[in-house]
Parts: structure tokens; sequence; C-alpha cells
């Protein structure tokens, strides 16, 4: 019986070769997307599971309250270390200090190579369970090992034998290599650490971290843990709270545990409450997905019901014969899997030719996972639903008629038959009007905050980052040679490049400074050039000069320390920072240093002689690009010739900035693109159904006199009053859905009224543009053949 189903089921789509590849074209791209979107949905989910404790492991972060606003953190002191393994050291079975991960000098033999990487304790590689290649987990133990990725070990020394080879960190000491680990996947918080290194080693030879051991004040370290066996992570979270309350009691710390499993989809926080992350887009795509399968299942049913009276007779005669209704159920929905395994076949092809695509704008590794049993049984329940699904309604309805009327002659359809397909059409376009409109604020959005004004010019600007000591001790010599090079404008030293703040200070008051009040802010130390050489915009007062002495006990403020202050004609006052009186000489417009999304950070810029990490240099105008990257590259070769040169644009690294975004916005633009195609397509069915079902009255008002033009508004009225309809509900849920999620953003763009119009109109557009072909084609036939049977 199922095989006579089968051949029925092929003999009707071999029959209707248009309506069924619409329905099949539709289907798979619809399957195709639910597949993509599932596999990075998993992906995301998957995130860190690499580790095989990951249930056990979470970051410890700490909350504090500045001027009544909590922030919360990473950045750790180091004696929160030593304190949480002697007062709660049976809560853990591991406890790991890190550095941020950096770029590295790895030199061995003549190869000198930059790659990223961490200072770690020794358990990490333990904590971490990294997949050992070679060699052991445990070198770590040893102050003057070294572990490093496969990729590094390839790199270095291709094929020989890395085990207990040396290695020359930043051209400061030598390192053996005590173990290879596999490379971490994409999908981990780890995946950029390239080697590790031991953080004895780190203490040793960084005297700064030396004179921190003891600090509570300088937060620049990460801390790891691991739970001990039968301990619950969020108990021992509440136990280790207030243990540096008596330290900064002012600050109001609050020290607690991020579990692993919130780090990527659960990262932000908002005055000390955990409000999400990224977890916001899994649940958006999710629901996209899911609403563009239903799209095109929404395809299916109407072209299967809008043939109603054509199989009406087909069913009416197996009534007839004796067939049950539910026998005739089952084979309706045997068709509709039919349709769904052939869609599911061709939804894998349309999965393989897109997933170079989509892994370069989702920035994945996504594959399909071809030899996972769970992935064939959930593409097979995944099939059996959409097939379910998209064959229900038809099933149910076809099956309903009854055989009297039907073989009478005397069945019609009744006036209310076509009101669930023009449901299911208004459904289609709401969903589509709402991801395009939704797409375009979202476009709308990231070009707002690109055109955010920022402080300082970008053009020509790139940095050199100082990974070793060679430049920063030459920095007078190299700025002399740079500037007679012609290469340059200008070059000036910094702590931190210009899109990016690496410190920041709460030892800072002034005159009428409220006593209670906690500050933070960022800390910049500059040499002369910097206002120069970044290209400042000054409000009051003046940059930084040569000519002025006094200027080492100078600082510049930008906008917002200014109102964060409250200061009123701030030019002339002094301003302590640490045990330093520092006097205010100009104030700037807000760099934005930071994300482009958030209001500019209270900061302060003042000279000092050393303390800096980059060379900011401002490429002459005059010069070729191409040209002035060389010579720079040679100049800096004299003075750190051991290192290898590299640099980075400052436009680009503030373009980084948007990847997010942008990313969702290629996607959602992706997957938007495809709705209103599946969407169209369904109307290009619908409508030639339509343009059959009224030939014979096109082909009488034709002979009566009507033109060309008033059959084309007859066939395509229907359909844009559907669209209008899809509209009037879309535009309005559109708006809520996108003003909900601009307030994630402090600064954002608006939604002006042009958007919904602009997508309205274009809406219309293209269900005119879908249905005319079919409309002008009926309008242009030759009555004589329509009406020929009359």
């Amino acid at each position: 019986m199922f095989l006579n189903y089968v051949k029925l089921a092929l003999r009707n789509i071999y029959r209707d070769k248009i309506h069924s590849s619409i329905n099949i074209t539709g289907l798979s791209i619809g399957m195709a997307v639910a597949m993509l979107i599932g596999l990075w949905i998993r992906d995301e989910l998957s995130f860190n599971k690499y580790h095989r404790h990951y249930n056990d492991i979470a970051q410890v972060m700490q909350q504090q309250v500045y001027n009544g606003s909590v922030t919360t953190d990473v950045a750790l002191p180091m004696p929160l270390d030593a304190a949480l393994r002697n007062s709660y050291g049976s809560d853990f079975r591991h406890i790991v200090m890190s550095s941020w991960t950096n770029d590295h000098i790895l030199t061995t033999g003549d190869k000198q190579l930059s790659f990223p990487g961490n200072f770690m304790s020794p358990d990490a590689a333990e904590m971490f369970t990294l997949h050992m290649l070679k060699g052991t987990r445990n070198g770590l133990s040893d102050p003057s090992a070294v572990l490093i990725s496969q990729k590094v070990a390839t790199s270095l020394f291709g094929d020989t034998d890395p085990i207990n080879q040396l290695i020359t960190l930043d051209n400061k000491g030598s390192l053996k290599v005590t173990g290879v680990y596999e490379d971490l996947p994409r999908n981990t918080t780890l995946k950029n650490v390239a080697f590790i290194a031991p953080w004895n080693y780190y203490v040793a030879s960084e005297p700064w971290i030396r004179e921190g051991q003891d600090n509570w004040n300088e937060n620049s370290f990460l801390i790891y843990v691991q739970m001990a066996a039968n301990t619950d992570m969020a108990t021992v979270s509440q136990k280790i709270k207030n243990i540096k309350l008596n330290k900064l009691p002012g600050l109001k710390p609050v020290i607690f545990l991020q579990p692993m499993s919130k780090w990527h989809l659960f990262s932000e926080f908002k005055d000390g409450i955990n409000t999400g992350g990224d977890i916001q887009y899994v649940w958006l795509f999710g629901i996209i997905g899911l609403f563009v399968l239903l799209l095109a299942c929404i395809n299916f049913m109407n072209l299967s019901t809008a043939r109603s009276e054509k199989r009406a007779k087909e069913v009416g005669l197996r009534k007839a014969i004796g067939a049950f209704r539910s026998q005739l159920i089952i084979r309706f929905f045997c068709e509709s899997l039919l349709f769904a395994v052939l869609s599911f076949v061709l939804a894998i092809v349309f999965v393989m030719l897109a997933l170079p695509f989509f892994n370069q704008v989702a920035d994945k590794e996504i594959m399909i996972l071809w030899t996972s049993p769970l992935f064939w049984m959930i593409s097979a329940g995944f099939t059996l639903f959409t097939g379910l699904i998209a064959g229900s309604y038809p099933a149910f309805y076809l099956t309903s008629f009854q055989p009297v009327k039907v073989l009478k002659g005397t069945f019609k359809a009744g006036r209310f038959a076509a009101v669930p397909r023009k449901v299911l059409v208004v459904v289609q376009f709401t969903v589509s009007v709402v991801l395009i409109i939704g797409t375009i604020i979202v476009f709308k959005q990231i070009q707002f905050a690109k055109n955010r004004p920022v402080g300082y010019s970008r053009d020509g600007l790139i940095h050199i980052e100082m990974i070793t000591d060679d430049l920063g001790d030459h920095f007078h010599a190299l700025k002399t040679d740079l500037l007679q090079s012609g290469a340059v404008a200008s070059v000036a030293a910094s702590s931190s490049p210009a899109t990016e703040i690496n410190n920041t200070r709460d030892d800072i008051t002034w005159k009428g400074k409220d006593p209670g009040m906690t500050v933070d802010f960022a800390n910049i130390r500059v040499t002369t050039e910097f206002g120069k050489t970044m290209g400042w915009q000054f409000v009051d007062g003046r940059d930084f000069s040569t000519d002025f002495r006094t200027d080492s006990t100078a600082v510049i403020l930008n906008e917002a320390a200014v109102k964060y202050m409250g200061l009123e004609n701030p030019v002339g006052q002094t301003i302590r920072v640490g045990k330093r009186a520092l006097n205010i000489i100009g104030v700037t417009k807000d760099m934005v240093m930071q994300s482009p999304y958030i209001p500019v950070k209270q900061t302060i810029f003042y000279i000092t002689g050393d303390g800096f990490g980059y060379v900011n240099i401002r490429i002459n105008p005059d010069k070729s690009i191409h040209d002035a990257i060389n010579t720079i590259a040679s100049i800096c070769k004299t003075y750190s010739p051991s290192v290898p040169f590299s640099f980075k644009f400052v436009d680009e690294e503030y373009a980084k900035k948007f990847a997010e975004e942008e990313r969702i916005g290629k996607l959602a633009s992706f997957f938007s693109i495809l709705a209103i195609f599946i969407s169209c397509l369904g109307l290009f069915g619908m409508a030639t159904f339509m343009a059959e079902q009224r030939i014979k009255e096109i082909g009488v008002r034709k002979v009566l006199g009507a033109s060309v033009f008033n059959l084309w508004g007859l066939l395509s009225k229907d359909f844009i009053i559907l669209i209008v309809i899809a509209l009037f509900i879309a535009i309005p849920f559109a708006y809520y859905a996108m003003n909900n999620w601009l307030q994630h953003y402090q600064y954002r763009s608006g939604m002006p009224w042009w958007i919904f119009a602009v997508v309205g109109a274009g809406a219309i557009l293209i269900a005119l543009l879908t249905v005319s072909y079919q409309s002008i084609h009926a309008a242009l036939m030759n009555p004589v053949k329509s009406l020929r049977a009359e």
C-alpha cells in the first residue's frame, strides 16, 4: 500500500511540474535556512564544551561601586589569588592566575614569529584539559618551560620534534618546550591562545607585576577556578563575595564566580545584574529559522488547497469506490512527506554550497555532521515534522469533500474556501516585512555609530605595539629618524592605543570633590606630540608643548571628565593624580576609544617618560601608504632587529568594533532575502493558479472590450490587498521589537518613518512584479482558445 502511495505521489509531481517545482524549491530553501541556523545555534550552545571540566570551571569576577554606579569586570588584583587559596582552598580543585592574551615574539634559530599567548599558573593545562599531542600537561610547574600549540610547533620547528627545544620569548629569556597541545577550536574562549608560559616566569621577568603582588588596587589580571568535588558553585560564590571588602571598603567590592557556561552567551552586565548577551541572537535566529521554514510550509499548504477543485473529483471517486477518509489522509501525508524528503535532499545541496559564504560571514567553522548519528536522527525527525506540518491542512481539507456533490458537478469550494489561503499569504508577508525592517534598522544603527564624531582623525594613523623594550628604550632616536625620513608627519608614544583603554585610576581628587565619591578615570600616559599625532580637537586651553617646561606637571582632560568632575572654567585648576599635583592646561573633545555604542569614559592625559606600550604614527599625506610603511619598517628594524615588524591601521581597528553587529546584520539580511524569495515563490504559484482558474472569465472580459491594463488590475488587486493587510500588522510589530532591541545601546539611532514607508512600498512593488508576469500573460492570451470549449 505504501509503495502505491509513493507511486501516485510521484505521478502527481510529474503531472503538475510547475507547482511541484515551486513546492520543492520553496521547502528546500526553508529547510536549508533552518539547517544552517540549527548548525549555527549548535555551535553557539557548544561554546567551550571542548574542555572536559566545562561544568566545574568558572572565572572569578568582581563588581565595584563608582559614584553610585555598579561596574562588573574580569580584571582582578593579584593578592586575590593568595586570599582564595588561603581562606577557601578546599572549595577549589585548581586556581589559575592568568595574564591577558597578547602578542609575543617567539624565536628559535633564525625564525622569529609573533603569536598570541598567555602566562598561566601550572594547573592551567590540567584544568582546561588541553589535548596533548606531545609531551605532558605538567610542564608549567617548571618556570623555564612552555607549552605550545600544534600551529606554533609546525611554524617554528616544521617536522622536527619540538620537545625540549628552546624558544626565546620577547628577546628576554629562553623557555624549553615541554608539551604540544592540539589547536583550540574556534568556539572556545581561549581559541587565540597559541602558547602558555609559566606564571612564575612572568612575575620574575616583569618588575611591575612583582610590585603588584600585594596591591589590591592593581586590577590587571585574570583568575580561573575549577570547583572541588562535591562543591556547589553558587554556594562558594556566596562564600567568597566579601573577600575583598575589608581591603577597599569605599568601592564595596563583591567577588563572584561566573560559570564557563555563561562566558560566551551571558557576558553582559548592567548595574551589577547579568542582562544576557549573545543569547539574544541565539533566540533571534532560532525564531527566524522557524519562521522561514513556516513560510515554506505555507507555500505548500496554499498551493495544495488552491488545487482543491482539480483534485476534488479524484477524492470523490476514491470515496465512492470505498476508500475511507483515514486512508486518503494517509495518502496525502505520504505525498507531503515525499515532497519533504526530496526537499531535504535538495536542502543538503544548498547547505553545502552556502556553508563557505555562511562561515565567512558568521566567523565560524561549521560543517555538516556527516558521521554523526544524532545529526541524521534529528534530520529524519526534522523532515518528518516538516512533511506533517506542510501536509496537515491539505490532507484534512481535501478529504472533507462530499463525493455526491463532487461527482454530480455541484461541488463548489465555497465563498470562504480561499480565506485560509489569504490568511497564510498575509502571515508570509508579515514575517518577511518584519525581517526586512529589522535588518535595515540594524544596519542603520551600525552606520549611526560609525558616523559618530570620534574626536580625532583616523586617516593615515597607525600604531605599533612595543612587544619588547627595544623601541621604548630608543624612542627619541626612533622618532627623530622617522621624522627626518619624510614618510611621517608626527610620532608619539602612549600607554594605550587610540582604540582601547588599557589603564584606569581611582586615586584622582580635585577641589570640590565629594569625599565619599569613588571615581574611575581612564588613565593615558603620553609624550608631548600625542595630541598633534592624534589630531586633537580642543574645546578650551592648549595642547602639550616642548616650549613649556612646566608641562611635565600638566594634564589634559576630555569633555566627559570635565562634566564628570563638575568643573567650571577648568583650565588653570589643579587636580591630584595619586600623590602628584597636575595643572589642567586644556580640554579636548571626547575621543571614542572604547565601544562606539557607549558614552565616552572620563579620561586624563598626562606626560611621563616611561610606561608606554604603543608608538603612534601619522603618515605624511603627501607620501604613498606603501612607500611610507616600507620606510617605517626599515627604521624600526634598525632599533629592534629581532622583532618582526607589525603595525595596525587605526581606522581598521576602529572598524572591528562593529564586527559583531555587522555580522548579525549580514546574516539577518541573508535570511530576509530568502524569506521574501520564498514568499514571492508562493505568490507566483498562487498567481499562476488564479490565472488558470479565471482564464475563461478573462476571455469573456476581453471579448467585451476589457484592456490588458484592466485585466492586470483585476488579477493583481486581491494580492495587493493582502500585502497591505500584512503591512498594517508587520509595521507596528517591527517598531515594537526593534525599539526594544535599540534599548541595549546607550548611543543609538532612531527609527524614522521613511524606513517603514520604503519597506512597505518595496513589499507592494515586489508583490506586483511577482504576480504581474502571470497576470499580463493571462491577459494577453487569445480569448478564442479559452472560450473554444463553451
